[in-house]
């Protein structure tokens, strides 16, 4: 775990907030209708989407291998009033994974230069889901256009080989969004640019009985 958890501790100390502070949008769009009830946010980062969940009345367990950004995450929970809606849980996913069901379990942009085994941390998340219960996975499509040394066992699946390693029980469930989708970002050097990413939203069938 050190090395990972060096790297992004490292990662997130160069500035004092790293993203935009605002929920991801694809998120907000497909969990909007979602009843509240329990969450899991893998990656949460510096702690935006698991903030916005609580404020929508969910319970949420908030997960991310940086102590660093989990630090910065509960702040920002305790501004907004809502820190006693959101656990907090330092895990290395390729080591750890957090106990519970979950009515939704969220992974945005689950993608590491270090040592993280997507799928297999997928297939967890997918195990978590409760009955009736969603899966939401959100990821890059391919690297920024700024980002020139690539590092080429970091691979971005589309939605369709995403739901494929998933290898889910037949028949338990169902697929409710697969798509490719464009996006504006701000670059690093404050150039407008529009990157590509892929979503995938499957549910748990809640079978009778």
């Amino acid at each position: 775990m050190a090395d990972d958890t060096e790297l992004w501790d490292a990662r997130y100390r160069e500035g004092d907030q790293i993203w935009s502070g605002n929920p991801n949008v694809i998120l907000v769009r497909e969990a909007a209708d979602l009843e509240p009830g329990r969450a899991l946010d893998l990656g949460c980062g510096e702690g935006a989407d698991a903030v916005w969940l609580a404020r929508r009345g969910w319970r949420v367990t908030a997960v991310d291998i940086s102590g660093v950004a989990l630090e910065r995450a509960a702040r920002h929970a305790a501004r907004e009033g809502v820190a006693e809606r959101i656990d907090w849980q330092r895990h290395d996913l390729a080591a750890s994974f957090p106990g519970g069901v979950f009515d939704l379990i969220s992974a945005q942009f689950l993608h590491s230069h270090g040592n993280l085994p997507r799928e297999k941390i997928l297939q967890a998340a997918a195990a978590a889901v409760a009955p009736g219960g969603v899966l939401l996975v959100v990821g890059h499509a391919g690297f920024p256009p700024w980002e020139h040394d690539h590092h080429h066992d970091l691979s971005f699946p589309t939605p369709d080989e995403v739901l494929e390693a998933l290898e889910l029980e037949e028949g338990r469930w169902e697929v409710l969004l697969s798509e490719e989708h464009e996006r504006s970002q701000t670059g690093p050097d404050g150039q407008a640019i529009v990157r590509t990413d892929s979503a995938l939203k499957v549910r748990r069938i809640n079978q009778p009985g």
